[in-house]
């Protein structure tokens, strides 16, 4: 009853102030078509994966709302626009699927671990009130996970929505977006201890958490999470080897003894949206032929952006080579500064693929530590910066025959009231992780009654 009346009252308020509304409603076999429609296509190579996939996106609402981004953008087609966009705001260098478990520490290439947007995989072009909504929902679902309170979250979300603001108004008339980064010195509570985390990682350790050494051949560990491939998977692999060295620029390419293939697994377990897509980790010889600086590169099949499905045809396929793995490459170096040299892409069996180092200097944002009210808060106070930092990066400054706009300008002109923005942003979320969270019992339904989901 209690949730019944903040939507009803959610609704009223954006009535009154003439903002779009949106109720929730059941729609449970539409959901459960859309989520066997996206799935299924993965059955025949990851049954295995994808029906983890179902455990996990069952066991809460926060992690359905991870694992059906195809959904959200399905919405964002339909339901009321932002009021404060423009014809050039939409042309965005979007995430895609940003929400609160998609940031990350990583050590850049000129060596600063530094504090960042995590995932690229649904890398495209749109509004940029899009990443700003689906990082809003997120911090309500996962909020609620940790039984924060809804007054508490929206406190988070006002600070989140309006660090991003002010960021993109610093940006705006500056090349300020060239230097920003979020590292130890400028940031607190989890978010620093995210990139603390990161900072203490070691080559070692990775190494010997995923491989072994038998004299002086190193080769992958087997477990569960990464099994042997056959021996057509290995050779194909390994011959596409040499399209992927050729989508790295060629100031960036190392020499070729570096990719020298040394042994390779299927990778199971990872993620929970990209569940059921192929993922491959591969060793390769790396800077010396001593193992201890081997690499880990990680392979993953590359499928369209969710958010083409709202603006298909705004990125144009020729700038990633038609290959979604040269796409979310393409995304990355877009949106991040001194991004990873080892990031590229390829086609095995007309399958893309998106390649990227395994590194030790990575941690992931960990959502359950945001436990407290003041612990979401402080870091809702990063995350927004963050969010503002990739959008502003990866317009003209990046590459104006992609994106000819300053975007941070044009997102902070088409912001014309702060106040009314966070609004709206506000109204929305609430009302709309309302509806993810019908959504959700409606998986949790189908699953529990043996419906087939992929």
């Amino acid at each position: 009853m209690k949730q019944s009346l903040k939507t009803m009252l959610s609704a009223a308020c954006m009535l009154v102030l003439g903002l779009p509304a949106h109720a929730a409603t059941s729609r449970s076999a539409w959901v459960v078509s859309q989520v066997y429609d996206y799935n299924h296509p993965f059955a025949a190579t990851d049954s295995a994966d994808l029906a983890t996939k179902m455990s996990t996106m069952a066991a809460s609402a926060f992690q359905f709302y991870r694992g059906t981004d195809h959904i959200f953008f399905q919405d964002m087609s339909t339901l009321p626009s932002s009021l404060y966009t423009s014809v050039q705001s939409g042309y965005t260098w979007l995430g895609g699927d940003t929400h609160v478990g998609n940031f990350n520490a990583v050590r850049d290439s000129a060596g600063n671990e530094v504090f960042a947007v995590g995932d690229f995989d649904e890398g495209y072009l749109g509004q940029f009130v899009w990443d700003v909504r689906r990082l809003a929902v997120s911090m309500i679902l996962a909020g609620r996970d940790k039984g924060l309170s809804d007054a508490d979250i929206t406190t988070a979300i006002n600070t989140m929505v309006g660090a991003y603001l002010d960021k993109m108004d610093a940006f705006k008339g500056s090349s300020d977006e060239l230097s920003f980064q979020l590292k130890n010195g400028n940031t607190s509570g989890v978010v620093q201890d995210t990139i603390s985390a990161g900072n203490n990682g070691t080559r070692s350790a990775l190494l010997s958490k995923y491989t072994q050494l038998s004299g002086s051949i190193r080769t992958f560990q087997t477990s569960t999470q990464l099994q042997a491939v056959d021996a057509g998977s290995y050779s194909a692999i390994v011959s596409g080897m040499s399209a992927y060295i050729a989508s790295i620029a060629a100031s960036k390419r190392y020499s070729g003894s570096y990719y020298t293939v040394k042994d390779i697994r299927q990778k199971f377990g990872s993620g929970v949206g990209s569940l059921g897509k192929l993922r491959y980790y591969i060793l390769v010889e790396g800077p010396s032929s001593a193992t201890s600086d081997d690499v880990i590169l990680e392979m993953k099949q590359s499928t369209a952006s969710a958010v083409a499905q709202v603006t298909g045809g705004r990125l144009p396929a020729s700038a990633y080579a038609y290959n979604e793995g040269c796409r979310i490459a393409l995304t990355l170096k877009a949106q991040l500064i001194n991004a990873d040299v080892l990031v590229g892409c390829t086609t095995i069996a007309s399958t893309h693929y998106y390649l990227h180092e395994k590194s030790p200097y990575q941690q992931d944002f960990d959502v359950s530590a945001l436990s407290s009210a003041g612990k979401l808060n402080t870091a809702a106070g990063y995350l927004g910066p963050a969010l503002a930092s990739a959008h502003a990066l990866a317009d003209q400054d990046y590459d104006a025959a992609i994106v000819s706009y300053s975007i941070d300008k044009q997102v902070a002109d088409a912001v014309t009231s702060k106040s009314g923005f966070k609004a709206e942003i506000l109204s929305f979320a609430f009302d709309y992780a309302a509806q993810v969270n019908l959504d959700w019992q409606a998986l949790v339904a189908a699953k529990n009654a043996g419906t087939p989901l992929y």
